[in-house]
């Protein structure tokens, strides 16, 4: 696992700030049919852009999460997902590894309120590996929030 330097990066800071993090390989392209990693459930980070800043965005794998509700909850009327140049620039993270851990700056971190009490996998910084964590612990960690962000009907 030493060779993969995001790894590495994103190990680091999660001890920094006292973590426990577990990095699992991961195998084959695009996240595993059951939607798990070593039988954790997968939650997606989604960088999104307001006015200057970005803000990480943690939600199931499978769930779409509601515009409006983080709109209304960042108290902006328009974000906006950087292209891949971006992302990366913001993060330091290619898309598909996109995570808060050891992120190139350490941006706002919101949960979706669903993830309370689980213990989740999300990217590491390499498509190699996989992070299991504590999503509370995550939370205190970065000083972030869960939030009601599921959509609950279509977005418009």
């Amino acid at each position: 696992m030493t060779e993969h330097a995001e790894v590495g990066r994103a190990a680091a800071d999660a001890a920094e700030r006292g973590l426990d993090v577990a990095f699992v390989p991961r195998t084959g392209e695009g996240p595993p049919a059951d939607g798990t990693l070593g039988g954790v459930p997968i939650a997606k980070t989604v960088v999104v852009q307001r006015r200057d800043e970005f803000v990480f965005v943690i939600a199931p794998l499978r769930a779409q999460f509601s515009w409006p509700k983080l709109r209304a909850l960042l108290g902006v009327n328009k974000l906006s997902l950087p292209d891949a140049a971006g992302a990366f620039a913001a993060t330091g993270y290619e898309r598909g590894t996109i995570t808060p851990l050891g992120a190139s700056t350490p941006w706002p971190v919101i949960l979706d309120a669903s993830l309370a009490g689980q213990r989740i996998a999300l990217g590491s910084g390499s498509h190699a590996f996989g992070a299991l964590v504590d999503a509370d612990a995550l939370v205190d960690a970065y000083a972030g929030s869960f939030a009601e962000l599921s959509a609950s009907q279509p977005d418009t």
